[in-house]
């Protein structure tokens, strides 16, 4: 298991984490303008409406941007060797950083279709990580 500085919970977010301790993946969606949203706040930033709703996604993208860090980040510790960080297109339409892994981290490539994997945190909670689908 990676070891790594854990991500805080804010209000707006508690109902993600809550769907990651069963490893279910969901996303806040405007209602108004039937548009996903990340990272979770309670106003949608492309039309301002304030009511957002929670749905169920695969989690399945493409990579648009990756980068291979060689030595340990902030919260990590030396044997977590290279690692990839990662901005992936989500097919629901939003972008998100995370980290691909499942492959040697010089395989990773942009366009690249990735698929949700989870890795599991210290309070039970999963952090949503992408593989090569």
């Amino acid at each position: 298991m990676t070891t790594r500085r854990e991500p805080p919970i804010s209000d707006e977010a508690i109902q993600f984490w809550d769907a990651t301790r069963e490893q279910r993946f969901v996303l806040p969606w405007c209602t108004h303008c039937d548009t996903a949203i990340w990272y979770p706040r309670s106003t949608c930033p492309r039309c301002f409406g304030d009511d957002v709703e929670w749905r169920a996604d695969a989690g399945a993208g493409a990579v648009y941007a990756a980068s291979v860090h060689t030595r340990p980040g902030t919260g990590r510790i030396e044997e977590d060797g290279p690692y990839v960080v990662a901005l992936v297109d989500l097919d629901a339409g939003v972008r998100m950083m995370s980290n691909v892994t499942g492959c040697p981290p010089g395989d990773v490539q942009v366009g690249m279709r990735v698929a949700l994997a989870w890795e599991p945190l210290s309070d039970g909670r999963h952090l949503p990580v992408f593989r090569p689908a």
